[in-house]
């Protein structure tokens, strides 16, 4: 009987991805002049080739000077059109060109950290203000080497004035406009993991009393009106999705994120991915501060975030869901697909490891035992272990995982990691 992980999905705009297998985003550390450089390009290639349904692209920041890491690709300047800035065009035509090489649909993920930027990430200097809805500083514990780490690695955030917004916005519009040109096939806002979107959206980190702030409805206009903008002027078949935190609610303000996913689907977003976690709690990577209790019925399952999918189908039937985060098996993908908690499944880390790994899940041949990729949590260096497990355990996951991608861009065996 075919797995329903081959059955092809289409999404609003008319966009048609041939299986529910996505690529997820993963940082590549592979853009050492904020460009897509050629390493890059060769990496999707080979991804490419894998039978996967959709690829996300890691990723691309809004603005080069303020960036998730110092080696991510960026705009910039401002994007005028494909006759003004026909090089520009062509270099990311290159990336767009090797992703969709073999007929998968490219989408890529844009972004723009807020408070997030590292000081050594960006053009604007370590010691210049990051950008934030609110001047809400990060902070990853209560203790005195959690604050220092946090000093050290992040200067203090601004809060942005109207022009900053406006400015931002215009970042977000001219980066997706952009990729519509160089030819590919949607992008997806990165409104997760406590970048610029999600810190809008979040009450404790936006504190605003103006238009973007004080309800959950202002909260989330930021990324409506870069939605609604967007809209304007990509081409109707282009996609727009949005990826969202599902880890860092609480009952109390549970409701509130509804409404906003509310308000995201009557504006038309063609998907949503489901994640979570910050760089405060990296739920993303594996590693919490303090891990949540689940279910058996859900332990059971591998989803990291399958219970706040299920939720919002629940409420949004029409709505085309991603789940992401801690897949590894074909039984694992096809429960969560069966159950209903999503359309399109969402696998990071595994594709790394095995960047074919859609084919293996979709051999009829191959059994629901061999259908698999089980893989160990890197491990963490000894001389690493007084610091805080949940940040250095995130950290050299994503460290780990990139130096595999800059293997699979020079054709080598990537690796998992051992024990």
């Amino acid at each position: 009987m075919p797995s329903p992980l081959a059955d092809p999905v289409k999404l609003p705009c008319g966009l048609v991805l041939p299986n529910r297998l996505s690529k997820a985003a993963m940082a590549e550390l592979m853009s050492k002049k904020n460009h897509p450089a050629d390493p890059l390009v060769d990496a999707y290639e080979k991804w490419s080739d894998g039978g996967w349904g959709s690829i996300l692209t890691g990723n691309i920041q809004v603005d080069v000077n303020h960036m998730g890491s110092p080696f991510d690709p960026a705009l910039h300047n401002e994007y005028q059109d494909p006759e003004s800035n026909a090089d520009l065009v062509a270099q990311w035509k290159k990336y767009a060109d090797a992703c969709q090489k073999h007929g998968t649909p490219a989408i890529a993920q844009i972004c723009h950290p807020g408070r997030q930027s590292f000081r050594v990430a960006g053009h604007r200097g370590m010691f210049a203000q990051t950008l934030a809805p609110s001047a809400v500083p990060i902070k990853l514990g209560d203790g005195y080497l959690e604050r220092l780490m946090g000093c050290l690695a992040w200067s203090a955030p601004k809060e942005m004035t109207a022009q900053d917004v406006e400015r931002v916005i215009g970042q977000f519009v001219d980066t997706a406009r952009l990729m519509a040109d160089a030819g590919f096939s949607g992008v997806e806002l990165h409104g997760a993991h406590g970048y610029l979107i999600d810190q809008f959206l979040s009450g404790k980190t936006n504190l605003r009393t103006d238009a973007y702030g004080g309800t959950p409805e202002k909260r989330a206009r930021f990324v409506l009106e870069i939605l609604s903008q967007t809209r304007k002027v990509v081409p109707s078949t282009f996609c727009i999705g949005i990826k969202l935190n599902s880890a860092d609610h609480s009952s109390a303000t549970f409701e509130e994120t509804m409404t906003q996913i509310k308000l995201l689907a009557e504006a038309g977003i063609d998907f949503m991915e489901i994640s979570g976690g910050t760089y405060e709690d990296p739920k993303m990577m594996g590693y919490a501060k303090a891990p949540a209790p689940k279910s058996e019925r859900t332990a059971a399952r591998e989803a990291f975030f399958l219970e706040f999918s299920k939720e919002v189908r629940s409420r949004h039937p029409e709505l085309v869901l991603m789940l992401t985060g801690g897949f590894r098996t074909r039984a694992g993908a096809e429960a969560a697909i069966n159950d209903g908690a999503c359309d399109l499944v969402g696998i990071g880390r595994p594709a790394v490891v095995d960047p074919k790994f859609p084919l293996l899940l979709l051999d009829e041949s191959v059994s629901d035992r061999e259908a698999q990729l089980p893989l160990n949590k890197v491990p963490i260096p000894w001389y690493t272990r007084f610091l805080p497990l949940h940040i250095i355990g995130a950290g050299t996951e994503s460290t780990y995982y990139s130096a595999q991608i800059q293997r699979l861009a020079k054709g080598l065996v990537t690796l998992a990691p051992s024990l």
